[in-house]
């Protein structure tokens, strides 16, 4: 029997909070269960960490988990306890899904699957917002056609706020609207996060379904400044099959898996699964080697979300800023429509299964 969130709630609805009626379910006190083999743990939430009913309420959950689903499972010292004074206040309260769109190496066509799969997800009917956080290399303005957008302001209770560019039913936001194309980017790291801040933060983004993150390549101190600043629902890896690039595709998966960032993976993306010409659209060649991708995302334990072939007209959308997934009835538009829907239902699942992800604290040593 594979043990699913959603049977340690069920188990814990035996345990009444002391002085209610209600359950401890019904009353919300119960957050961030996860499973790790035998291994049970999860957040007790009460209206003060010294409530003298802690340790009773504890006991009580350690008994009705093992009752209902086993006595091999490993419950007691799993269980933490914080109160609702310690909850995180929404940085976006009307954003649904964040969602963190990255890749283990660059030149995987990683920002071009990110402005594609915003395109497409608004072409779902969805409200959508974009967030180019590629900071040293913001390439986000150029595929949209917005290289000369200017963002305006507004005040919102007395602050100043951006407006985010709107382009194919997408909010964008990108470092690329406020310096010349021109200009290096030549910024320590400090700079580089409180840019990513303001972006987020600082912008009316509005009610939203999903909000996409094309994150830099790699690993760096703006992944770890995104989700510190606001709450992850999940991320999103960019791919080629090549091997040279699926190496760092673990390491980019590791690192939203760690302990100290615990950020759920979606899946996997291959871009550039293979070449098709134009005057031969049935033919395929598999230029950068076939399926690692896919063989990749099984080896890991995480959904493979889709292939992307290369095809001219990706490229000449990006260059004129016309993303393929604005042309739906396109080989390529097609393509990004399907790994739309994977992503749609990746996000689901994962919503159905798993407690909202908190920003994460990290302690620099």
């Amino acid at each position: 029997m594979v043990i699913q969130p959603k049977d340690i709630k069920e188990a814990l609805r035996q345990v009444k909070m002391p002085g209610s009626q209600e359950n401890i379910v019904t009353l919300d006190m119960v957050q961030g269960i996860r499973i790790e083999g035998k291994k049970v743990s999860f957040t007790l939430v009460f209206q003060r960490s010294n409530d003298p009913n802690v340790a009773v309420v504890k006991a009580q959950c350690v008994q009705a988990i093992l009752r209902s689903l086993g006595k091999d499972l490993e419950v007691a010292g799993n269980i933490s306890v914080r109160s609702v004074h310690d909850m995180q206040r929404p940085v976006l309260p009307g954003v649904k899904n964040i969602i963190a769109v990255a890749s283990g190496k660059g030149g995987v066509g990683k920002s071009t699957v990110a402005v594609n799969l915003a395109v497409a997800l608004a072409n779902t009917g969805a409200s959508v917002g974009l967030i180019d956080a590629d900071i040293f290399g913001p390439s986000v303005p150029i595929m949209f056609g917005e290289q000369a957008a200017q963002p305006t302001g507004e005040k919102v209770e007395g602050r100043d706020m951006i407006v985010p560019v709107e382009k194919y039913g997408v909010k964008i936001l990108s470092i690329g609207f406020f310096v010349n194309q021109e200009d290096a980017l030549v910024w320590r790291g400090p700079m580089a996060s409180n840019a990513l801040k303001q972006l987020i933060v600082d912008a009316v983004w509005g009610p939203l379904d999903y909000l996409l993150i094309d994150l830099p390549p790699g690993t760096s101190d703006i992944h770890l400044t995104l989700m510190q600043t606001v709450p992850v629902t999940g991320a999103v890896i960019v791919t080629t099959p090549q091997d040279v690039a699926l190496a760092d595709v673990i390491k980019g998966v590791n690192m939203f898996r760690g302990k100290s960032v615990d950020v759920p993976v979606l899946g996997l993306i291959e871009n550039m699964a293979w070449f098709t010409p134009a005057e031969l659209p049935e033919n395929r060649y598999y230029i950068f080697g076939k399926d690692g991708g896919k063989r990749m995302a099984e080896k890991l334990g995480i959904p493979f979300l889709g292939q992307i072939p290369i095809v001219q007209s990706i490229r000449e959308g990006g260059d004129e800023g016309i993303p393929a997934a604005s042309r739906p009835d396109t080989i390529t538009g097609m393509a990004f429509a399907e790994v739309c829907r994977n992503v749609i239902g990746a996000i689901e699942q994962r919503n159905e299964n798993l407690d909202p992800t908190q920003r994460i604290n990290v302690q620099r040593k």
